[in-house]
């Protein structure tokens, strides 16, 4: 079995991160791992990197203050930008980055909180998210700071989630 490893994001890995999702076709952004290394050192968030015999497999920060009006409104950290490199999934890899966020957000809140896109790229976030004892806030669908009324008319994108809450015990 290949070892897995979860540590803090250090200054080595902005430009392997971005260039690994580049790879496979995603364009993420050096700039934006600097800006999580950088709130990393200024104490707003911790960057969790999973690597698989020291070959990135993926990510997940900690937010401690959400910009989600009832996570911010509760004191309830968030967990954001939760992604495993495609070659890499099933390997229990998402589990371990969100066991060990949960561990992190456990020192210092009862809950977790995090939101999750509604179509179906993100079905398996979804079923993870759910299986792990994250239920819907009831507060609704959520988009550009907003939440979405009855008869709105949206775009269905990336922006448009569901925002879940756990009771860590």
């Amino acid at each position: 079995m290949s070892e897995i490893t979860i540590r803090i994001m250090n200054e080595s890995d902005p430009e392997v991160v971005s260039g690994a999702f580049h790879n496979q076709g995603w364009e993420k952004p050096v700039h934006l791992f600097r800006k999580y290394l950088e709130e990393q050192k200024n104490g707003q968030r911790v960057t969790l990197v999973a690597e698989v015999e020291r070959d990135f497999a993926g990510y997940v920060n900690v937010v401690w203050e959400s910009d989600y009006p009832y996570f911010k409104e509760h004191l309830i950290p968030e967990i954001q930008d939760f992604n495993v490199l495609i070659k890499y999934r099933r390997r229990g890899i998402g589990t371990m980055l969100m066991d060990k966020s949960e561990e992190i957000i456990r020192e210092r809140s009862e809950f977790s909180g995090l939101g999750v896109g509604l179509f179906r790229d993100y079905g398996a976030a979804q079923l993870l998210y759910v299986s792990r004892g994250y239920v819907p806030d009831g507060r609704g669908m959520f988009k550009d700071g907003k939440y979405i009324q009855y008869g709105q008319q949206i775009l269905v994108d990336d922006d448009l989630n569901l925002f879940f809450v756990k009771r860590l015990c």
